[in-house]
């Protein structure tokens, strides 16, 4: 299994690297399903190897000059101070809440991924009269990372082209710097209460990086809004599984609960096409 967990490192870094999101929010499940690491110290690994795939991915961004500093330090610093207090309260709320919700993000992360163009669209550069919008989304955005230890790309991004004005390009860019300072200080509430398997961690990290170097270097030559789409589908079919896995054993055990999850596959699926075509007019 550890061989598993390694290749599937390597993808999550290379979506971080291409997308700046996306990747991180398989972290936990391939950490508590392939490597069998409990949910609360999965989370903590996790916070670990994106806050420094991240970081190494940013910097490939940083020599082409597409990350905007101020606009990215304003919004990690407003996601640290939430990430910080999401990773004091998600050690001590149920692993079947934490999973729960997880899995409720997974599908949040397929639908945007899926249906959402909007930030394809170039806007302008920041303002001051944004400031005070990017530093509220911050700490939203940072609390859900501290609680379940996904980076949240797929809400940075969008924030930082709607609220902060920056072009896709340079969103994608600077949301690893955020994503990277609100995974250190989740993580950082993490140890106050939860132990790390380093003889895991650092490994598995170190294949993340491998595929967020690869990502970094594919960016731009590839078409990204059809590969975003089809990481999307896969993403829903984690989210769905993830969920499954934290239902009560029915008559027929878990998979009993398969048409709920279907209608609600087919509901997301819904929610992605009338998003899509909204973008679109």
């Amino acid at each position: 299994m550890l061989a598993l967990t390694i290749a599937a490192a390597v993808v999550i870094g290379l979506t971080l690297g291409l997308f700046g999101g996306g990747g991180s929010i398989l972290t936990v499940p391939v950490l508590t399903y392939l490597a069998g690491v409990p949910a609360k110290q999965a989370i903590a690994i996790s916070l670990f190897v994106v806050a420094v795939t991240s970081a190494v991915s940013a910097a490939g961004h940083a020599r082409a000059g597409r990350i905007r500093w101020r606009t990215g330090l304003v919004f990690g610093a407003a996601g640290m101070a939430g990430a910080y207090g999401g990773g004091l309260i998600g050690p001590h709320l149920p692993e079947a809440l934490l999973m729960g919700a997880f899995a409720a993000m997974m599908l949040a992360t397929a639908i945007a991924m899926i249906g959402d163009r909007r930030a394809s669209r170039p806007t302008s550069e920041p303002g001051e009269s944004r400031v005070p919008r990017v530093i509220a989304e911050g700490v939203v955005v940072g609390l859900v990372t501290g609680l379940v230890g996904a980076g949240g790309g797929f809400l940075v991004v969008p924030a930082l082209v709607l609220l902060g004005g920056l072009p896709m390009g340079a969103a994608v860019a600077t949301s690893l710097v955020v994503i990277s300072m609100k995974s250190l200080a989740g993580l950082a509430g993490y140890l106050q209460s939860t132990a790390i398997d380093w003889s895991l961690a650092l490994p598995v990290t170190a294949a993340a990086v491998v595929g967020g170097l690869a990502g970094g270097a594919l960016a731009g030559r590839i078409d990204a809004d059809r590969l975003r789409q089809a990481f999307g589908w896969f993403v829903l079919a984690m989210g769905g599984f993830v969920l499954v896995q934290q239902l009560p054993p029915g008559p027929l055990g878990r998979w009993s609960a398969l048409p709920a999850c279907a209608a609600l596959a087919v509901a997301a699926l819904g929610l992605a096409l009338w998003r899509r075509q909204r973008a679109a007019s």
